[in-house]
């Protein structure tokens, strides 16, 4: 698969796009602003103080600043470092605790935390809480097996390692060194902690950009095009520290005349992916409605009705909205529950291998999407790991563009 991101700084944001094979298949956006006030940035680590403790739905209401409260799973408890214990209790009101923001704010909810906290390198995750030793399951049998035997010595009582797919092409003794510096900085970081003062952070994530580009599968990758210079040298730089056999990699895009948007007609796609209703090839469409608990996705036969009163025609109708879901399931970021209401079929075998596809489909997203089982009411259920929040969160409205109904958003 050929690979290419564009990265441009527009409406006081850098926005990405990333492309496989040509086509845009994911968008990112964060403030221009690295550091804005009152943000806070998934993966960073801070001293949290116990505020609340809600014994019936398991959780208790972490600080991590004064006023900004943190949801935290109790279960998480066990596997916490605390700085200050007050009673005998897992938690306690007013404990201080290291904990790491693992889901961001989302609308009305809270940033989620942990006390599970994870160390991410581009090759290797190291993780307290979870001492396993685990390998992505992206990667082949035999690449997977060979890594646990060469890390089954480092299994321990205190930290566990997931080995990433990035991994794939990368020399063991680089994925090593990787790993020492992850642990370096995690007892570094255990040690520093009751030292520090509540609310302190200590650990922060670097910029969304960064982290994007340390997430990144390389295979296959072209180019990584950037349009603003400034940002160039930043991006450059932490290539020729990080990864510097992919410095090459990194173009400056400089034709003020003939922009990005232009050239590869981002604000069109992002456009695009803002609206409501996604029109299919043959006449069908999408209409994707988000709402607080879950986003609904429903199957319309739209101008194809006249050729789709048969199985024959409403299968094809429903496989080409099932390849445009997962499209824009990735592409708009959705996640949590998902359901997709496609036209119904008579046929068990024909709703058999409908989700067989789309499993199927499901399947190449980078982030772990599962569909989960189709309801006696035909509706099918997916589930799509939540962290960063919906495009339609990350996109600044106010100064876009292009005009965008709110209906459609």
């Amino acid at each position: 698969m050929k690979r290419k991101i564009l990265i441009e700084k527009t409406d006081g944001q850098y926005r990405r796009y990333f492309l496989e094979n040509g086509e845009i298949a994911e968008i990112h956006c964060s403030p221009a602003d690295e550091n804005p006030g009152g943000r806070h940035r998934l993966g960073d680590i801070y001293v949290g103080k116990v505020k609340n403790i809600v014994p019936n739905i398991g959780a208790a209401f972490i600080e991590i600043e004064n006023g900004i409260s943190c949801y935290y799973d109790m279960k998480d408890a066990p596997h916490a470092v605390f700085t200050t214990r007050l009673g005998k209790k897992p938690l306690s009101i007013g404990d201080e605790l290291v904990v790491q923001i693992s889901k961001e704010a989302v609308k009305t909810k809270a940033p989620t935390v942990t006390s599970n906290l994870s160390f991410t390198g581009r090759y290797a995750v190291l993780t307290h809480g979870n001492t396993r030793i685990g390998v992505s399951s992206k990667l082949p049998r035999s690449m997977r097996d060979e890594f646990k035997r060469q890390l089954k010595d480092w299994h321990n009582d205190q930290f566990g390692i997931i080995i990433r797919t990035n991994a794939k092409d990368a020399d063991f003794s680089d994925v090593m060194t990787e790993i020492m510096s992850l642990k370096k900085e995690y007892e570094a970081l255990l040690a520093a902690a009751p030292t520090r003062v509540c609310f302190s952070c200590l650990k922060s994530s670097p910029p969304e950009y960064i982290t994007d580009l340390k997430n990144v599968y390389m295979e296959g990758m072209e180019a990584i095009v950037v349009e603003d210079p400034e940002l160039y040298e930043k991006i450059r730089s932490y290539f020729e520290s990080e990864i510097p056999s992919c410095t090459d990699l990194v173009e400056l895009y400089d034709n003020p005349s003939f922009p990005l948007r232009k050239l590869y007609g981002t604000e069109t796609a992002l456009e695009k992916a803002l609206r409501e209703k996604v029109w299919l090839r043959h006449g069908g469409y999408l209409v994707i409605q988000p709402t607080e608990a879950l986003t609904v996705i429903d199957v319309n036969s739209g101008k194809h009705i006249g050729k789709s009163k048969n199985e024959e025609g409403i299968m094809k109708i429903n496989l080409e909205a099932a390849r445009e879901a997962a499209k824009q399931i990735r592409l708009r970021n959705l996640s949590g529950i998902i359901l997709i209401d496609f036209i119904n079929l008579e046929q068990q075998e024909s709703i058999s291998t409908l989700l067989r596809e789309f499993r199927s489909l499901l399947s190449r997203d980078p982030v772990q999407t599962t569909l989960v089982d189709i309801t006696p009411l035909n509706l099918v259920e997916v589930t799509r790991k939540k962290v960063h929040r919906p495009l339609a969160e990350q996109v600044n409205l106010e100064s876009f563009h292009l005009q965008v109904p709110a209906e459609e958003i």
